[in-house]
C-alpha cells in the first residue's frame, strides 16, 4: 500500500506528495469526509499550481488542524495521463507500487505520431526493500539522478513487477499488438541472449491471439512474478505464463532500459524508486 504523508491545515491545504511530480500526470483523490470526488489535471506547466487546484475540494474549517496520512489503496487515489486519459490506481494487490507512468507513440507511414497505449510500471515495495535498500538506500533521490545501475538491478533481480498498459487507440487490433511485440521483444531477446531465441519469442507472442478485441480502455498486464515467471493477462483474463529470466528482462527493458519507450518516464520511475527506498 503507498500511503501520502503530508501535514496539512484544512483551512490551508496542502497537497498530497509524490515522490515526485510526474510529468503530464493528473491525480485523482476521493475526499472521505462527504466523498466527494476530485479530479485535478496536471501537466509539466501545472506543476507550481496544484496546491491551488486541490485546495478547493479541501474543509475550510480552522478548527480541524491535523497531521495526515493520504493511503492510496484505501482512498482510491488514481494517476491520470492528462494527454490520453488513461488512468493508473496508484497500487495494485496492495503491494505494487506505481513507480511511473508513460505512453507509447509509433509513427505511421513515416507521417505521424499516434498514441498507441499509456503504460503505468508498478514494483513491490518489499521486494525493491529486499534487493535495493542496502545498495542504494543510504543515498538521496538526486545522488541517483541517471544512475544505470540503479535500473539494471531492478530489471535484474528477481523484483515482483507489472507493466500495465492501457490501449489509447481506438483502432488497434491484436495483430498489431502481436506484430509490435516480435519487432521490439525479439530486437532485445536478440540483443541480450543472441539469435537463437525464435521460439521463446513465438511462446510470448502467440498468447496474444486473433480472437482478443482490445478496443480503446482494454487493459494487459505483462507481470514478472517471483522465479521470473513472466505472466500475461488482457482484461484480467489469464492468457499464459513462461519462465524466462530473459524473456521478464526483454520486457522491462522496453520501459525502464537504456532505450526506453518514454525517456521521461523512466527518469520518473528512477527517482520513485529511489524515494521509495527512503521512506
Amino acid at each position: 500500500m503507498v500511503s501520502l504523508r503530508f501535514p496539512f491545515l484544512f483551512s490551508h491545504p496542502q497537497p498530497p506528495k509524490f515522490p515526485r511530480p510526474f510529468s503530464a500526470f493528473a491525480v485523482a483523490a476521493t475526499a472521505t469526509a462527504g466523498a466527494t470526488a476530485a479530479v485535478v489535471a496536471l501537466s509539466s506547466s501545472d506543476r507550481p499550481h496544484l496546491s491551488d487546484a486541490l485546495s478547493s475540494f479541501f474543509s475550510r474549517d480552522p478548527s480541524l488542524p491535523l497531521w495526515g496520512s493520504l493511503s492510496l489503496a484505501d482512498n482510491g487515489v488514481h494517476v491520470l495521463h492528462s494527454k490520453t486519459g488513461a488512468s493508473f490506481p496508484s497500487a495494485l494487490d496492495s503491494s505494487l507500487k506505481l513507480c511511473g507512468i508513460g505512453v507509447r507513440r509509433k509513427c505511421i507511414l513515416g507521417l505521424k505520431n499516434i498514441d498507441v497505449y499509456a503504460y503505468g510500471v508498478y514494483a513491490d515495495d518489499d521486494d525493491m526493500r529486499r534487493y535495493l535498500s542496502e545498495k542504494y538506500g543510504k543515498l538521496s533521490a538526486s545522488e541517483l539522478k541517471g544512475n544505470k545501475e540503479l535500473t539494471e538491478d531492478l530489471i535484474e533481480n528477481d523484483i515482483s513487477m507489472t507493466i500495465r498498459l492501457q490501449i489509447v487507440y481506438g483502432k488497434l487490433s491484436i495483430r498489431s499488438v502481436r506484430s509490435a511485440f516480435e519487432e521490439s521483444v525479439g530486437s532485445r531477446l536478440q540483443q541480450f541472449g543472441g539469435s537463437d531465441n525464435k521460439e521463446l519469442l513465438q511462446r510470448f507472442t502467440s498468447q496474444f491471439k486473433d480472437e482478443f478485441k482490445i478496443p480503446r480502455g482494454s487493459i494487459i498486464h505483462l507481470s514478472r512474478e517471483k522465479g521470473h515467471v513472466l505472466r500475461t493477462t488482457i482484461d484480467g483474463q489469464e492468457v499464459g505464463s513462461i519462465r524466462s529470466k530473459l524473456l521478464c528482462k526483454s520486457i522491462l527493458d522496453l520501459y525502464i532500459g537504456e532505450e526506453p519507450f518514454d525517456k521521461q518516464a523512466k527518469e520518473d520511475i528512477e527517482f520513485n524508486v529511489a524515494s521509495y527506498l527512503q521512506s
